[in-house]
């Protein structure tokens, strides 16, 4: 059992944390947000993230779990002390690291023993050493600043947390080691590895390997619109190519883009970390200037269909960058929203769970509804952005009888091309053949 202090209760904090007691360690989250911090000393969880609110509310119960805005008795009795603090992007891409060094600053004149600083923050390259200046400037007490990066998915998080592929640590110094060996012992014991390495490595590793994510994606997505071109079928390609083992099947699946709060600030920052060092990720480069078009690649579709959108109604199905989250950040609808209004559309959107974000984000710009059926009614076609499960079976006969035509252009390839010509829909998906019904 740790004294664990988590600072910052965003998604990768709440998660952290909450995880952490799970395994009976003792955990405070330290936020500034009094209000939030008051609501979730009361049980309500304050982001969707699947299985969370169980956990959450159980450590809760069993005191294991608690919440202030006071960071100098949150860190007082804690042995670790994990960092999970904004490191929002700045206009060039940079990683803005103002709060880790604001809190690491503060966190060097509370110290007063032994502390293990970890930042659990995506950070770039070199940052657990201006961590260690800020503390190191404000104290004499003996203390080791670890890069410990997060490798969550949305939707996900929480089985990601307990369940880890690997666990990478990185610390040169031997007493953080052994702590932190000790601290994620009960979560490697289905043999999956603590990887140890130095901070500088472990920093990079994170990067490293969302940027290799992302640029899967965005190659099958290449992929997918040369197939539209050429006449093939990107879903006989991808299996083709994913029964390698060498590539496997994952992160193959073509779609509008990639979105959300990882993938596109990670991409950036790792190319900027690279031009700060007189260094061209080439690759990278290309794959954001892939992706922004990719994002908006339903439009294309749109206009090539219709010409002129102006006073067309459109039913959106799906805001989240992702299923299984309410997070709308960098969310491919978003930008396919931008691009429909600007043109004088009408959108009426449905998602399970990211309405509230979109409406508090955007407003009235667009019509939200209760339930996937509503927003088909007297819309000119069907627009798929996010494949949530609900989508993937829906009623076609409420479809065809809601819609003013039976169109539907899916940005996420739900439906079975050889269904759609039975049910005899207009079906433009990406990287297939485009189904055109029999009129």
């Amino acid at each position: 059992m740790k004294n664990i202090a988590v600072i910052g209760t965003g998604y990768v904090g709440l998660v952290t944390g909450t995880c952490f007691a799970e395994t009976g360690n003792n955990v405070i989250c330290v936020d500034i947000d009094e209000d939030k911090v008051n609501r979730m000393k009361n049980g309500e969880v304050p982001i969707y993230e699947p299985h969370l609110d169980v956990l959450f509310e159980r450590n809760i119960k069993q005191n294991r779990l608690k919440f202030t805005t006071d960071l100098a008795s949150a860190v007082k009795d804690a042995e670790i002390i994990f960092l999970a603090l904004p490191t929002p992007p700045g206009e060039d891409g940079s990683a803005d690291l103002s709060y880790v060094l604001g809190v690491a600053k503060e966190l060097g004149k509370l110290i007063t023993d032994y502390k293990v600083v970890v930042d659990k923050s995506t950070v770039p390259v070199g940052t657990a050493d201006q961590v260690t200046e800020a503390i190191a400037n404000e104290t004499d007490v003996p203390f080791a600043v670890v890069s410990n990066p997060e490798f969550l998915r949305e939707g996900f998080a929480v089985d990601d947390f307990l369940n880890p592929d690997r666990v990478v640590i990185g610390t040169e110094d031997e007493k953080a080691r052994q702590i932190m060996k000790e601290l994620y012992q009960p979560y490697v014991r289905d043999g999956h590895p603590i990887i140890f390495m130095d901070e500088k490595s472990a920093e990079l590793t994170k990067y490293a390997a969302n940027a290799f994510l992302a640029t899967k994606i965005t190659f099958m997505n290449e992929v997918a619109n040369f197939c539209e071109i050429v006449g093939a079928d990107v879903d006989k390609v991808r299996e083709g190519m994913g029964s390698d083992s060498r590539i496997g099947h994952r992160f193959l699946y073509p779609g509008i883009g990639f979105g959300g709060s990882c993938f596109p600030k990670d991409v950036n920052a790792l190319l900027k970390s690279g031009q700060d060092n007189n260094f061209n990720f080439s690759i990278i480069d290309a794959v954001l200037n892939v992706n922004d078009q990719q994002r908006i690649k339903l439009l294309d579709k749109v206009l090539d269909y219709y010409g002129d959108i102006k006073g067309k109604k459109f039913a959106l199905w799906g805001l989240a960058f992702k299923p299984d989250t309410d997070d709308i950040r960098e969310a491919p609808a978003l930008y396919l929203i931008d691009e429909l209004t600007r043109r004088g559309a009408e959108i009426v959107a449905f998602d399970p769970e990211a309405m509230k974000n979109v409406k508090k984000q955007i407003g009235d710009k667009i019509e939200y509804v209760g339930n996937q059926y509503d927003a088909l009614d007297g819309a000119d076609a069907l627009l798929i952005a996010t494949e949530w499960s609900v989508f993937k079976n829906p009623d076609f006969t409420q479809v065809k009888s809601k819609l003013k035509a039976p169109i539907i252009f899916d940005g996420r390839n739900l439906f079975d091309l050889e269904d759609m010509k039975e049910k005899n829909l207009y079906y433009s998906s990406i990287g297939r053949q485009t189904i055109v019904p029999n009129l």
